[in-house]
């Protein structure tokens, strides 16, 4: 029996999962040889993105394995739903933050494995928010989760499970330039991501609410003397479902903003040095100074047939 959960007890218990200590070492050791692989190659990576991929990725693959979280996830049942929203929104998060897919370009296998009909199919906009959402309410409303509390085999395939079907949705969103359709715009992306917000909030919501107990028989045999009872206990692990959802939400909707921002940005730097191209004074056939009027160039829209060509040349 283990002793009541405290807040000093919550921050001070760890236990060691060498199975989460190899994922983490293997995403990591990949993650770095790419970023060396690019210095070697006089290419700079930004520190923010190893930043968010190890702090806020792996970091929270940590915690979630290996903390407080886990210790007492088969005492309590609110440890373990916020476990698996960690490993389900959050990681995801931090992990697509680090932008691996931008740091593998150029390994032709990756390419053709992330766009492969399979990988296109499970990364389809609404497919992957489904996926989600399926996952989550089949773990809580079949005997799964009670299996896991009963095999670490089965918790250690929950757990992958939901960090794979977690990284489908939010990595094709951040980072996915060749897995989702032409039409994914950013602001179609952002719209996507609302949405989703609204999809993760419905297991807790139902977990909250719903009048069968989740592995309610295992939790009240554990014989607990403290804490709350097995229904508190699965209407706050439902409430804190729905509040980490809503607040992931949030952060991973400023950063499909900030992509589209800096999508723009880019746009309109290539823009520019098009326009300074076009417009630069071509040089005489016999050398010497630009002439005026026939020797420029003349400006790329008066003979660009798209529709930002012919924009340009009504004035608008």
């Amino acid at each position: 029996m283990l002793p009541q959960l405290t807040l000093a007890r919550g921050l001070s218990s760890w236990r060691l999962d060498p199975v989460a200590v190899a994922a983490v070492a293997v995403l990591g050791g990949a993650y770095g040889a790419g970023v060396v692989r690019l210095r070697r190659a006089g290419r700079r990576w930004p520190v923010a993105r190893t930043g968010a991929f190890v702090v806020l990725g792996l970091g929270t693959i940590v915690v979630a394995t290996m903390s407080s979280l886990a210790v007492y996830d088969r005492v309590l049942f609110w440890p373990a739903a916020v476990q698996n929203i960690l490993l389900d929104l959050l990681a995801p998060l931090g992990l697509a933050l680090g932008d691996p897919l931008g740091l593998a370009a150029g390994d032709g296998a990756l390419h053709r494995a992330l766009t492969s009909l399979p990988a296109r199919v499970l990364t389809f906009p609404l497919v992957s928010s489904l996926v989600v959402l399926v996952s989550e309410l089949t773990i809580y409303f079949t005997p799964y989760f009670t299996a896991s509390l009963h095999h670490d085999a089965v918790r250690r395939l929950m757990q992958a499970q939901l960090l794979i079907t977690g990284c489908l949705f939010v990595l094709p969103m951040l980072t996915g330039r060749d897995l989702l359709p032409r039409w994914c715009t950013h602001p179609v992306r952002a719209a996507l991501v609302f949405l989703d917000g609204l999809f993760d909030s419905v297991p807790g919501i139902v977990v909250m609410t719903s009048g069968t107990s989740v592995a309610g028989r295992w939790y009240a045999a554990q014989g607990r003397t403290w804490g709350p009872g097995v229904q508190q206990d699965q209407r706050l692990g439902g409430g804190l479902m729905l509040s980490l959802a809503e607040l992931v939400a949030l952060p991973f909707l400023i950063a499909v903003f900030a992509e589209w921002w800096r999508a723009d940005r880019a746009r309109s730097r290539d823009l520019d040095a098009r326009l300074d191209r076009e417009l630069a004074p071509a040089a005489p056939a016999g050398g010497g100074v630009p002439g005026p009027g026939p020797d420029l160039v003349r400006p790329w829209w008066e003979t660009e047939d798209g529709e930002v060509g012919r924009r340009m040349r009504d004035g608008r």
